[in-house]
């Protein structure tokens, strides 16, 4: 029988839980057993009492939750706990499966290899119509790009919706939204809700229609080059085209209110769209929500995890947002995990098959190598820097 291990997460700040009480009862009609380490749950408001009810066996040792796991599912890649590395605890053969943020850690992958961990990381599931149901990115931006929208109405010195009142009519708020990856179109629906009025843009003229459907304005730029990957994720485009970007976008800026910003690169900084001239010019009192932030933010005066204050001008550079909304973010990433796993293990063990593209593309260590070409480019990339 598979164990299946849930740890406490040790990242300063890291409310979420990798698996919920429900996707633990899950977990056990399919014949695993489930070992959650006590107070794992405690951020997200989930007891050890209702894990136990599910079927759960409670650990109070995280050494000992560790060295019993098969399978390791974690939110945050492992840390550090009374001087030790969680990585450490591990042992050699075992399954992390994990946000691991490989492209930006390299290292880290390296060690996780040199231990003779198998790990697969949620980053790299594909974006494609099989994996749908597994993709943690998208889930968690989901929640953060609804918690941008929340953040912006609540620090803007002024209404979002319009409203005619006795005394006149208040205009709606005007909320630009520049990345319309799944973070950018759940800021735009929730902006809309909130009865703002919303424009978008996004590098990519392929999710016009996509931003027109939740109720925006798209902002069209003409851009000769490439700009999407084969997954479909956002490109990092040429200096010259950021360029006249940001010509087009600095009148737009202008005249907003709000302005959220999700535009990222995997293992890359963050795109600058936002220039402190770009800021300079906002009316005072407007609000600047950088989700880009934790990769070095799209705004030049972004610092991150701060509020910083420019010229009347709020700028926001939240961390891990899908974190202080713990009990909803754990429990989608839960369902990404546990579709995850059915899919992977097969006779009582997981199936290595690389042939297979969820498999091969998620994989990033197996059997003392690191197995994703992607992150041995970014390993040599440090190597000979």
């Amino acid at each position: 029988m598979i164990k299946i291990a849930v740890p406490k997460e040790s990242d300063l700040g890291e409310l979420r839980v990798a698996l919920v009480p429900d996707t633990v009862a899950r977990f056990i009609k399919l014949g695993f057993e489930v070992l959650v380490q006590s107070g794992a749950g405690q951020g997200a408001h989930f007891t050890d009492s209702e894990y136990e009810a599910a079927g759960a066996t409670i650990i109070n040792s995280p050494q000992e939750l560790w060295g019993a796991a098969d399978i390791l599912l974690k939110v945050a890649p492992p840390g550090e706990q009374q001087g030790e590395q969680e990585m450490n605890w591990l042992k050699p053969s075992s399954t992390l499966i994990s946000f691991l943020n490989p492209l930006a850690n390299p290292e880290y992958i390296q060690a996780l290899a040199q231990r003779k961990i198998n790990a697969f990381s949620m980053e790299m599931i594909p974006r494609t119509s099989r994996a749908q149901s597994m993709d943690a990115l998208s889930s968690q931006a989901n929640i953060a790009g609804y918690k941008a929208a929340l953040i912006a109405a609540a620090s803007l010195p002024r209404l979002f919706p319009m409203m005619t009142t006795a005394a006149g009519t208040i205009p709606p708020a005007k909320v630009l939204v520049i990345g319309a990856g799944v973070a950018g179109l759940q800021a735009i629906a929730t902006a809309r809700r909130l009865g703002a009025v919303v424009e978008a843009f996004d590098v990519r003229a392929a999710v016009k229609e996509e931003v027109q459907s939740v109720g925006a304005k798209f902002i069209e730029i003409p851009i000769e080059e490439d700009t999407a990957t084969n997954q479909g994720y956002a490109k990092e485009v040429g200096q010259s085209t950021q360029e006249k970007i940001r010509q087009v976008l600095t009148e737009h800026i202008k005249k907003s209110d709000v302005v959220i910003t999700t535009a990222q690169v995997q293992g890359k900084r963050a795109p600058l769209i936002v220039t402190e001239e770009m800021v300079g010019e906002m009316s005072s009192g407007a609000v600047i929500v950088d989700l880009a932030a934790g990769q070095g933010g799209n705004c030049a005066c972004t610092e991150a995890g701060k509020d910083v204050y420019y010229n009347g001008v709020t700028i926001i550079g939240p961390l891990n947002l899908p974190s202080t909304l713990p009990v909803d973010s754990s429990k989608v990433y839960a369902k990404n995990l546990l579709t995850l796993v059915k899919y992977l293990v097969k006779d009582d063990a997981i199936d290595f098959n690389f042939e297979d593209d969820i498999v091969g593309g998620t994989c990033v260590t197996y059997e003392g190598e690191i197995r994703n070409e992607r992150v041995k480019n970014a390993l040599a990339t440090l190597v000979q820097a």
